[in-house]
């Protein structure tokens, strides 16, 4: 799909079709918005959305209600590995978070629910004041790529800022200090 039809087609989506996405469709999506181009040191990289000084504050953790392969649960992308870590099964984790997100029920109809967290300290040692701004810019980008990759598979993508800091943060197992829930976007296959 041309870049031009993909933004002309973007949209905001909260009605799903309940068929799954498959592995392939999520690692696309995970590769549009973290994915790895160059490795530039152990700590750095350059990837597929722009990052303040190439800081990358961002992690990705997977709310996963049905894709091929994979069981319902919360996983955690390792965009260095390409791989996703496994944190634990649950076969209600899309309900939970529709419940940490205010009962925005389309969320626990979503194929999955992409979690972003920051983690300021990689963003504050740099900008000092200006880490938050940037920060949020970046996650502007994150989420803009999951909408413009949602296209090209045929998903619908919702992006989310309505959400109780402390349920999402405890969803997730992250601690809200050096580490916190700052957006999400449920996605899945759109209904005919």
């Amino acid at each position: 799909m041309p870049v031009s039809e993909a933004v002309a087609l973007r949209e905001s989506v909260r009605q799903y079709a309940a068929v799954p996405l498959t592995l392939e469709e999520v690692s696309a999506l995970l590769w549009a918005t973290q994915g790895i181009r160059r490795i530039l040191s152990a700590e750095s990289a350059l990837r597929t959305v722009p990052s303040a000084g190439a800081r990358h504050s961002l992690e990705t953790y997977l709310v996963v209600n049905r894709v091929h392969t994979l069981s319902a649960g919360l996983y955690r992308y390792l965009p260095f590995d390409g791989q996703l870590a496994q944190l634990r099964l649950d076969a209600q984790i899309g309900h939970k978070a529709a419940m940490a997100c205010f009962g925005q029920d389309f969320i626990a109809t979503s194929a999955v629910t992409f979690f972003w967290t920051a983690i300021p300290e990689r963003m504050e040692w740099r900008y000092d004041l200006a880490a938050h701004k940037v920060i949020a810019i970046d996650a502007g980008h994150v989420c803009q790529n999951l909408y413009l990759a949602g296209q090209t598979i045929g998903a619908g993508v919702c992006a989310v800022a309505a959400y109780d800091q402390q349920a999402c943060d405890e969803l997730l197992g992250v601690d809200g200090d050096e580490e916190f829930t700052i957006y999400l976007a449920p996605v899945g296959k759109r209904r005919a």
